[in-house]
C-alpha cells in the first residue's frame, strides 16, 4: 500500500497546469480588456468578409464597368453605383477590398501556423534533449538569424513563381527562428522543474512528458509568437505585393497599392489608396492587440501573479 502511495504521490506532482486550465486563463484575459475584445471583433468581421465575399461582392472585382454613355469608368469616385469609386480600368474598388481580405488572412494565419508550429517544435526538441541536438539545431537558428528577412522573402519570391503559397513559404522558412530561441529558453527552465523531474521517476518516456508537461507551458509562449506572426506575414504579403512580386491572379491589398502606384493614381485618386491601406493597417492593429493579451498571458508578471 505505501508503495502504491509513493507512486500515486509521484505522478501527482508529476502533473503540470493543464491544457484546459491554460485555456481558461486565456479566455479570461482576453475577453475582460476593451481593446482586446476590440482587436478580436475586428478580426472576426475580416474572416466573415473574406468568408462572405462572393456575397458581400457588389461587382466583378476584375470586370471592366463603363459609364451610361459608354466610356469606360476611369477614376470615378465613390458613389451609388461603385461605394468606393473605382480603378483606373473602371474596375470596382469595394470589391476588390473585399475579395482581397481572402489574400490578406490566408497568408497571414497559414505563414503564422507554419512558423509556429516549425519554431515550437525546434524550440522543444532543442531544449528538452540539450547535448549535440541544441548545439546543431541552435546554429541553424544563428545561420537563419544572419539572413535579412524582407530581402530574403523578396529574392526567393522572385526567384519562384509569384503566387501567394511562395511568400507563404518565403516566410515560414525564416521567420520562426524568433519563436525558436525564446521558446527554447522557457523549455530549458522547465525541464528542471520538480514536477517533471518526478514525471521521469515516474516511468514516464520523453515525448509524453513533451507533450504532457511541456507543451502546455510553452503554450502562451507559442500562441504570443503566433498572433504577432499573423500581423507580419499580413504586412510582409503587402510589401511583396506593393512591390510588383505578387501573383497576378490574385487580388491583394498590396496589388491594389501597387497598381495605384504604377499608375500614378496615389495623388489623384484617394479612394484607390485609403481602403486597402486602411484595411491593411486595421487588421495588422487588431492583430497585435490580440497579441499584447496573449503576452499577459504569456508572462504572469503582466497579470500579477508574480
Amino acid at each position: 500500500m505505501s508503495r502504491n502511495l509513493s507512486e500515486g504521490l509521484t505522478l501527482a506532482a508529476a502533473t503540470g497546469p493543464s491544457w484546459r486550465t491554460r485555456l481558461g486563463i486565456l479566455r479570461r484575459i482576453l475577453f475582460r480588456d476593451l481593446s482586446t475584445a476590440v482587436g478580436i471583433t475586428v478580426i472576426v468581421l475580416f474572416v466573415l468578409v473574406a468568408l462572405l465575399a462572393p456575397v458581400l461582392m457588389t461587382d466583378d472585382p476584375w470586370a471592366i464597368n463603363r459609364r451610361p454613355n459608354g466610356t469606360i469608368a476611369r477614376l470615378d469616385p465613390p458613389s451609388r453605383a461603385h461605394w468606393l469609386g473605382t480603378t483606373d480600368l473602371g474596375r470596382d474598388i469595394y470589391s476588390q477590398v473585399v475579395v482581397g481580405s481572402r489574400a490578406a488572412l490566408l497568408v497571414g494565419f497559414l505563414a503564422a501556423l507554419m512558423t509556429t508550429v516549425v519554431g515550437t517544435s525546434v524550440a522543444v526538441i532543442a531544449g528538452y534533449f540539450g547535448g549535440w541536438v541544441d548545439d546543431l539545431l541552435m546554429r541553424v537558428v544563428d545561420f537563419a538569424y544572419a539572413v535579412p528577412f524582407v530581402p530574403f522573402v523578396i529574392i526567393l519570391v522572385s526567384l519562384l513563381k509569384p503566387s501567394l503559397a511562395n511568400v507563404i513559404i518565403a516566410i515560414a522558412l525564416l521567420y520562426w527562428r524568433s519563436s525558436a530561441r525564446v521558446i527554447r529558453a522557457q523549455v530549458l527552465s522547465l525541464r528542471e522543474r520538480p514536477y517533471i523531474k518526478a514525471a521521469r521517476v515516474a516511468g514516464a518516456g520523453p515525448w509524453r512528458i513533451i507533450y504532457h508537461h511541456i507543451t502546455p507551458n510553452i503554450l502562451p509562449l507559442a500562441m504570443l509568437y503566433m498572433a504577432i506572426g499573423v500581423g507580419w506575414a499580413i504586412i510582409t504579403e503587402s510589401s511583396v505585393s506593393f512591390l510588383g512580386l505578387g501573383d497576378p491572379l490574385v487580388i491583394s491589398w498590396g496589388s491594389m497599392l501597387n497598381l495605384a502606384f504604377t499608375t500614378g493614381a496615389m495623388q489623384r485618386a484617394w479612394w484607390w489608396v485609403l481602403p486597402p491601406g486602411f484595411s491593411i493597417i486595421l487588421l495588422v492593429v487588431a492583430t497585435f492587440l490580440v497579441g499584447r493579451s496573449v503576452e499577459e498571458y504569456a508572462n504572469p508578471r503582466l497579470r500579477g501573479e508574480v
